[in-house]
């Protein structure tokens, strides 16, 4: 199951992230979101883990919690919803 993680302090590592979430089960992978052109943490994340009901678990202990300081948000990832590759821009365009 993929988890959604939100609200998380900017300083806080993967390494700390994976060892929170493996408490409960098995974690797959664990990513942190940069911003590429700061390379400072976005404050989200996403956590893999496996075995659905210790995702669940993972879930429900996790959320409102605190992890470095912060209260994270934790809770199921949805997933990705398709762009629309329309470009941007065009303004006032007369035909």
């Amino acid at each position: 199951m993929n988890i959604f993680v939100a609200k998380m302090n900017y300083d806080t590592q993967e390494g700390s992230l994976r060892d929170a979430f493996a408490e409960f089960g098995e974690v797959d992978s664990c990513k942190i979101i940069m911003d590429k052109f700061t390379g400072r943490s976005k404050g989200f994340g996403f956590v893999e883990m496996p075995n659905d009901d210790e995702a669940k678990n993972a879930i429900s202990a996790l959320n409102d919690k605190d992890l470095d300081g912060r209260t994270i948000v934790v809770k199921e990832a949805e997933p990705r919803k398709p762009r629309d590759n329309f470009g941007g821009g065009g303004g006032n365009r007369r035909y």
